[in-house]
């Protein structure tokens, strides 16, 4: 019973990671880029629904004020790609990295500027409730997050296979040129894509701020997702989604059965188990192409 209990904490925790790992994805089918920033773009926008839902200025209805700072970090997201990001295109790679770690360090000093760095409490509906299942006790938090987690996936799903924009997204991802010469506007959709991703990151930036306080330091939560997206395999978007779950319910099991420190090192030693076994992650899939 214990371990059912540690599991579905961790499953809790896990989603987060996944959705946070969905960010990294998104970007990376469409650009080939990685976005470094990611776990601080859900860390910002986990501050600004803090603000609306909290504050006395704004003091939002929790719903509405979540709706609009995924608005709100939806537009920074397409504003990054369109106005920083493709001030280097046709660079390596390697910019884009050094470009996003920069942006994290930026987003991150000034989230401490506005906000300070004590940890803030975002006030919910269901803070303090739980549910009753026999012997095991689930925080009301923990099932949001799950049932939220689900309800978004399942929304990405249809939003991908039935909207002109997903099927849009899919084929630029596939091949950007040939999507160019099918009269699809590349470039749109790749700032697009990156508006989604900080819609997306928002939503985990709020179920983590369900979950307990928030400080600027949390967007380092972005790094643990990473290590999620490699073991899930960053070319499929269920795949990083399970890779947040594997590591989600690996830290409260290595935490409570293995020597101390463990449980922090974890999420990193499965994660290079995997990169020398399967390099392209768990559940990739790995096409090759012919020249």
């Amino acid at each position: 019973m214990e371990l059912v209990q540690l599991l579905i904490g961790g499953v809790a925790n896990g989603c987060i990671y996944g959705l946070i790992a969905l960010g990294f994805v998104l970007i990376y089918k469409a650009s080939e880029g990685v976005n470094f920033a990611q776990g601080d773009m859900m860390m910002l926008g986990a501050f600004i629904a803090l603000s609306l839902v909290n504050s006395d200025r704004w003091g939002l209805p929790f719903l509405p004020g979540v709706l609009i700072a995924v608005l709100i970090m939806g537009g920074l997201g397409y504003g990054i790609d369109r106005f920083v990001v493709r001030g280097i295109f046709g660079q390596p790679q390697f910019a884009l990295v050094i470009l996003t770690i920069a942006l994290g360090f930026i987003l991150r000093f000034l989230a401490g500027a506005i906000w300070g760095y004590t940890p803030l409490v975002l006030e919910t509906p269901f803070a303090g409730e739980s549910l009753q299942l026999g012997g095991l006790v689930i925080g009301a938090e923990d099932a949001v997050t799950i049932l939220v987690t689900i309800a978004l996936t399942l929304g990405l799903w249809a939003f991908f296979a039935l909207t002109r924009l997903g099927l849009a997204i899919q084929a630029a991802s596939q091949n950007q040129l040939a999507a160019y010469y099918m009269g699809i506007p590349v470039r749109t959709v790749n700032s697009a894509v990156w508006g989604l991703s900080g819609m997306v990151s928002t939503v985990a930036g709020v179920l983590f701020a369900t979950k307990g306080a928030i400080n600027p330091n949390i967007g380092l939560l972005g790094i643990k997702a990473f290590a999620a997206a490699v073991i899930g395999g960053f070319g499929s978007l269920p795949g990083v989604l399970i890779g947040g779950l594997i590591v989600g319910m690996v830290e409260p099991v290595a935490g409570r059965y293995m020597p101390g420190g463990i449980s922090q090192m974890a999420p990193y030693i499965l994660m290079l188990a995997v990169l020398v076994t399967r390099p392209a992650g768990l559940f990739a899939q790995i096409r090759q192409k012919k020249v």
